[in-house]
């Protein structure tokens, strides 16, 4: 007989807890595999295999009307290859990732190389900086705008506010998602009405209306795939550089490992996104009742996904909040599992590689100064981080 789930009245979207969930995660993980948060009505996994279970089963915890934690976000994302199943999931997704498979980012390679050598040298010149508004920002905006084929100078300007309100309204109903849905609506209003021509000729962009010109994909499906792509593409990247940065801030052993071997610089990466995952929760929905760890969940519950507790939970790593770079967890489960599993993900690497790699080039050793959280619904990352006392390489 299974047993009854767990409850908590925990609020997961509560500033203290966006501002440093990991006491929250590690209470709720120790309390149950699987706790019903009684605020939200929804019911968190919250332990590593537990997590990768649910995440690989998508017959049963479906990414249907909820990948969000309210219904507006949710209705909006109808269509779109974060929101659908297979097998329509699969056509949407093959192009959106058509331009994101290893063979063609080989040819992106160096443009982004090229990009955060240039960014970084200048910033260790200057001996101090920080490293959310001049690194972790600059790079992947000047990357995303050019790969989607952005013109339009008013949307390159607005795209990084567009992108953090899309995460923020991913949450549930609370005083933050009501602020930032006019401006998520901006850029769904934005990427719906876009046309191939507002696009760059050659670029990922003009390749997805192309897809669907040839039916490929179908007709109305281009504005989807390129909201995603602003959507989902900055801001995960942009927690990701800066949780780095600040890690080596705080562990400067491990900076010094990194420098004196490159070769550990995929370790390194996925030793920080285990840290530090770039977003608190993601939904599903049941499609059936179903026992999590011996605890009845009911179809059609709203499931978060707590990817940063399965991270740090103990069953699996061991040591957990400790930053050690030759773990090189390849299993961790910030880029998602599954058929859902990032589609960015290549991507994300070779913008993080560059930034490892050029630092290391560069920058012989740094300080930091306090982080400032970025309080945002969905993602976790931080908003400034000072960097200070930096000798050139």
């Amino acid at each position: 007989m299974a047993n009854t789930v767990a409850e908590s009245d925990i609020d997961l979207w509560s500033d203290e807890n966006l501002s440093n969930p990991y006491p929250t995660f590690e209470k709720l993980r120790e309390q149950a595999a699987v706790v019903k948060l009684t605020q939200a009505n929804v019911y968190a996994i919250t332990r590593y295999n537990e997590i990768r279970e649910a995440l690989g089963d998508w017959e049963t915890f479906s990414s249907e009307k909820a990948i969000g934690f309210n219904d507006g976000v949710n209705d909006a994302l109808q269509g779109t290859t974060l929101a659908t199943d297979p097998p329509l999931h699969e056509t949407l997704r093959a192009a959106l990732t058509e331009n994101l498979t290893p063979r063609a980012l080989r040819g992106m390679k160096d443009v982004i190389e090229q990009k955060a050598d240039a960014i970084v040298s200048a910033l260790a010149a200057k001996g101090s900086f920080d490293a959310v508004e001049d690194l972790a920002r600059e790079l992947p905006l000047q990357i995303v705008v050019d790969l989607i084929g952005v013109k339009d100078q008013y949307v390159r300007d607005n795209i990084l506010n567009w992108g953090s309100a899309a995460f923020n309204v991913l949450g549930p109903m609370n005083a933050r998602t009501g602020m930032n849905f006019p401006i998520a609506g901006e850029l769904y209003g934005w990427a719906s009405q876009i046309t191939q021509d507002a696009l760059q000729e050659g670029s990922i962009g003009w390749g997805i209306f192309e897809a669907a010109n040839r039916g490929e994909i179908p007709a109305d499906s281009p504005p989807h795939i390129i909201h995603q792509y602003v959507a989902a593409g900055l801001d995960t990247t942009i927690a990701a550089i800066g949780n780095a940065i600040e890690l080596f801030g705080e562990n400067p052993d491990q900076y010094e490992k990194l420098r004196n071997d490159s070769s550990l610089i995929p370790a390194a990466m996925n030793e920080v996104l285990r840290m530090d995952a770039a977003m608190i929760a993601q939904g599903r929905r049941t499609t059936r009742d179903v026992e999590i760890d011996g605890a009845l969940v009911p179809a059609g519950a709203h499931i978060a996904v707590l990817f940063g507790s399965g991270n740090r939970d103990p069953r699996h790593y061991e040591n957990p909040d400790q930053f050690i770079i030759e773990r090189n967890p390849m299993d961790h489960l910030s880029f998602g599992y599954g058929v859902h599993s990032c589609a960015g993900q290549g991507l994300a690497r070779l913008e993080v590689y560059a930034v490892f790699e050029a630092m290391i080039k560069h920058i012989k050793s740094f300080k930091i100064g306090t982080p400032v959280r970025k309080i945002n619904n969905s993602s976790l990352a931080l908003d400034h981080l000072p960097v200070m006392d930096v000798v050139r390489a």
